[in-house]
């Protein structure tokens, strides 16, 4: 198993409790990822209002996280390391790999490993152009890096990759004219993260984001119908009633009497 957060301890713990032989985790960091920085910005002035955060906030909790890593849950964690057949390797990344006898050979800095499977938890990498249907447009697409300008101490070329989204998680023009269908292109994957300080698809996300998107869409369908809209909501109007309704209710000043 390569990689060290949710699903790569979920998954060794599947196969654990299938009843595989021996599982070996392997995590590049020393120790396994247990500050949960995504976790104090959840209430809900950060949660409801972070893709109106200053760009230069957003990419410092982008940074911040990056450095941080993304922390599994302790019961997965305990899920994997209650078998005595589970191993955990840390401070070692894969450094190669090659095949002998169709078996997978991982080498790392603890030595060379052979195995029957391996399977990936490294997580995401952002790489629009490699999106077979994205592929023709990609360089459309504006991206962090088009928009924002960190401090040196803070580049990160892994996030500069992420494309710059608009409120509603739609694409924006580099140069506005050329794509407006990029408009019409709502992303809600963890391309996300950078612009709204989630990984937008998994579960903390759905409250604040389907909604938006929703919003986003519904919206932007009725202004592109405005012209048959205006013309509906101007239309005639049948009244609700007749004024025979209220008529002997209507109060009238009493008449006069002439004087003698």
């Amino acid at each position: 198993m390569i990689g060290s957060a949710a699903s790569a301890f979920d998954a060794a713990a599947v196969a654990l409790e299938g009843g595989a032989r021996d599982v070996h985790l392997y995590a590049r960091r020393e120790t396994l990822a247990s500050l949960p920085v995504i976790r104090i910005r959840g209430y809900p002035g950060a949660y409801d209002n972070y893709g109106a955060l200053p760009d230069a906030v957003r990419w410092q909790q982008a940074i911040r996280f990056r450095g941080a890593g993304s922390t599994p849950p302790p019961d997965a964690i305990s899920r994997a390391v209650a078998f005595p057949n589970f191993h955990l390797h840390l401070g070692a990344p894969w450094q190669a790999v090659r095949l002998e006898g169709g078996r997978p050979v991982a080498v790392t800095p603890q030595g060379e490993f052979g195995f029957d499977f391996a399977i990936a938890g490294t997580g995401y990498a952002v790489d629009l152009g490699a999106q077979t249907e994205l592929r023709d447009f990609a360089d459309e697409i504006l991206l962090w890096r088009d928009r924002f300008t960190p401090r040196d101490q803070d580049r990160d070329e892994t996030l500069a990759a992420y494309p710059y989204l608009g409120s509603g998680h739609e694409y924006l023009e580099r140069e506005p004219g050329r794509a407006p269908f990029l408009k019409n292109i709502h992303v809600f994957n963890p391309a996300a993260f950078v612009s709204f300080g989630l990984p937008v698809g998994d579960v903390p996300s759905f409250k604040r984001d389907i909604p938006a998107v929703v919003a986003r869409i519904s919206r932007d369908l009725f202004l592109s119908d405005l012209a048959a809209h205006e013309a509906r909501i101007n239309g005639p109007i049948a009244d609700d009633f007749a004024a025979e309704l209220y008529a002997p209710a209507v109060w009238r000043p009493p008449e006069h009497v002439a004087a003698e």
